[in-house]
């Protein structure tokens, strides 16, 4: 058997583990492993009029992946792309003079030539590692027919089908490490402060980091922002504090009440606009209106820099061999899961399903923007 395997979207810590886990498991079994490079685009890149390959794809060995697992991001680099609706610019250059008359930015479907590629490399099953709109196009492959395995990844944890994600772990401890690093310089300077995190339209990480860190106040996506009642609290947690000072922590895709969520830069190229900023808005407003001393801080790129933790690291490496233990029993269109602590499959396209939020009735509190966990019993370990 000749396994594809590529990461897709933005790169975390653990992608390395299960990239190993996939090549070991294959090794012992006799199967060969290609590595796509640069995910979805690397086989978009493929000029099928010459040979080898070797810039965007190579057999990978045992020797290859020995000891990668300690190593953040992926050795099979990554990338942003949406072969089913590719802007022109992304249309590598050897398909430009196929284009059709008068197709329209962003919409030509690359996805006859990715299997044309996969079939002219003898892939016999794809393995995408890679995040939601990563295992959309995945699940696209999936229902033209070609044999694809997903594992999901992403420390937003917010693939829809799983409650665990490769990368969650890791993000959620750099979060809380942070959050107490800075405790120390906001308690100088007696200062409120705004720390904000990723997580697009989830504010499961948020939530967990600030209740881990004990932050005064944790605003998530799920609920809109009253600036006056935040102000109100963050001043009395500020006065109720013996050093002087509060810490909040606000997800990318918080909202303030009427408004839109903030955004910066062009949209993503599965057509997402991208967040970030609400910190910044919350802190000039407070300065202006309220004349509070207040800085905020974005942790952004480094909660998904460096080595994963042990957490990652096992769930990365599992994932890995679910996907063998699949292909032993001939099972593929499936994608790698836990749920409710268990490790598990979904159909490849559950991911199309629905969304994944928070169930604020559960754990949070609304009018005082705070986690409150209720009923932890029967809950899995993340909850």
């Amino acid at each position: 058997m000749r396994i594809g395997v590529l990461t897709s979207g933005g790169d975390v810590p653990g992608l390395n583990a299960c990239i190993k886990a996939i090549v070991q498991g294959a090794d012992d079994r006799g199967w060969t492993v290609v590595g796509i490079r640069r995910g979805w685009r690397g086989l978009m890149s493929c000029d099928l009029s010459l040979s080898p390959q070797g810039d965007h794809c190579r057999v990978l060995s045992r020797h290859d992946v020995d000891g990668i697992e300690n190593i953040g991001g992926t050795i099979l680099h990554t990338s942003r792309l949406n072969p089913a609706q590719l802007h022109i610019r992304d249309v590598p250059g050897f398909l430009q003079g196929k284009l059709p008359p008068g197709i329209v930015e962003g919409s030509f479907d690359g996805t006859n030539h990715i299997l044309r590629v996969l079939d002219y490399l003898d892939v016999d099953v794809l393995i995408p590692i890679g995040g939601d709109g990563s295992l959309r196009f995945a699940a696209h492959l999936h229902s033209k027919g070609f044999p694809v395995i997903s594992i999901p990844k992403t420390m937003d944890n917010d693939v829809y089908g799983t409650d665990y994600c490769i990368g969650y772990s890791t993000c959620v401890t750099r979060c809380v490490d942070s959050l107490n690093t800075i405790r120390t310089s906001i308690s100088s300077h007696e200062r409120v402060a705004l720390i904000e995190l990723f997580g697009r339209h989830s504010g499961e990480p948020t939530l967990i980091a600030g209740h881990i860190a004990s932050a005064n106040r944790v605003l998530i996506p799920e609920v809109p922002v009253d600036l006056e009642r935040l102000h109100d609290l963050l001043l009395k947690d500020k006065r109720d504090n013996p050093h002087n000072y509060a810490l909040a922590v606000v997800a990318e895709g918080v909202r303030l009440t009427g408004r839109d969520p903030v955004y910066e830069g062009q949209k993503d190229v599965y057509g997402r606009r991208r967040l970030g900023g609400i910190g910044r808005q919350i802190c000039a407003a407070f300065r202006e209106e309220e004349g509070l001393d207040c800085m905020t801080q974005s942790l952004a790129y480094l909660l998904r820099s460096g080595e994963p933790d042990a957490l990652d690291k096992l769930a990365a490496l599992s994932f890995g061999m679910m996907a063998l233990q699949l292909l032993d029993a001939g099972e593929t269109g499936r994608m790698t899961a836990l749920r409710n602590g268990i490790y598990t499959t979904v159909d490849a396209g559950h991911c199309l399903a629905g969304q994944k939020r928070i169930d604020v009735g559960s754990w949070y509190d609304a009018a005082a923007y705070r986690p409150e966990i209720r009923n932890i019993v029967g809950r899995p370990l993340y909850l």
